[in-house]
């Protein structure tokens, strides 16, 4: 998945799904690709986006994470022969990512295909790992809601193994589960603003998490008011 630029702004709301607010399906929206004209420019071909990503299309859809089901069900429109070239890449991440997506270059993914898939495939379903991960999430205010959907768009759901690097890596998930259910919501944004110790020089990540916190700050503030 790519990341914000520093300093960038959010772009006003495009769309909104029954859960996720309008402004934070921007913040992602923005996050992975910036814009469709930057998207038509740079991304509508397979990319990989460095690490352990897999080869990625559309919007920070990573074939790391799908198979060729998936292909199917989520790019009824894509062309069969282009669904092939890219079942090569289901499953792969790292290293061997980047030589798949070298090998990927005739592919081509249009702006209204991708942004079809990340409306009604893509953010459903990080809507729903958003709520499995984060009970009673759901009921937060939209605006609080949404920035866990970004962050759970970005760094998946996961809480971390104990006696695994991932259980350090993933302190800032669990406390924030762990005050929503406390129902302590004016201490979540420290722990989005927290997070950004594990990217250090990462503008684009630093500033998402701090957009993210931002966000929520001021749909907490709009319940208050309430």
């Amino acid at each position: 998945m790519t990341t914000m630029p520093t300093g960038a702004a959010i772009p006003r709301a495009i769309t909104v799904t029954p859960l996720t607010h309008p402004e934070a399906v921007d913040l992602i929206v923005f996050a992975e690709v910036t814009s469709r004209r930057t998207y038509e420019a740079r991304y509508v071909h397979p990319t990989w986006p460095g690490g352990e990503s897999g080869v990625t299309i559309g919007i920070g859809y990573d074939l790391a994470h799908h198979d060729p089901d998936d292909l199917v069900l989520d790019w009824p429109t894509m062309p069969p022969g282009s669904r092939a070239l890219l079942e090569r890449a289901c499953g792969v991440s790292g290293m061997p990512a980047k030589d798949a997506a070298a090998k990927l270059s005739s592919v081509v993914v249009p702006w209204d295909a991708a942004y079809a898939c990340f409306r009604d495939r893509t953010l459903p379903k990080y809507e729903r790992m958003t709520v499995d991960a984060f009970p009673d999430s759901v009921d937060l205010p939209p605006l609080c809601f949404g920035p866990l959907v970004s962050l759970v768009y970005n760094r998946g759901a996961g809480m971390g193994e104990q006696g695994k690097a991932s259980w350090d890596s993933r302190r800032e998930m669990r406390a924030i589960r762990d005050l929503i259910a406390a129902g302590r919501l004016d201490e979540v944004p420290a722990q989005f603003r927290a997070m950004k110790r594990l990217w250090p020089g990462v503008g684009g990540l630093l500033t998402r998490r701090d957009a993210e916190a931002a966000m929520w700050e001021r749909g907490l503030a709009g319940l208050m008011e309430g």
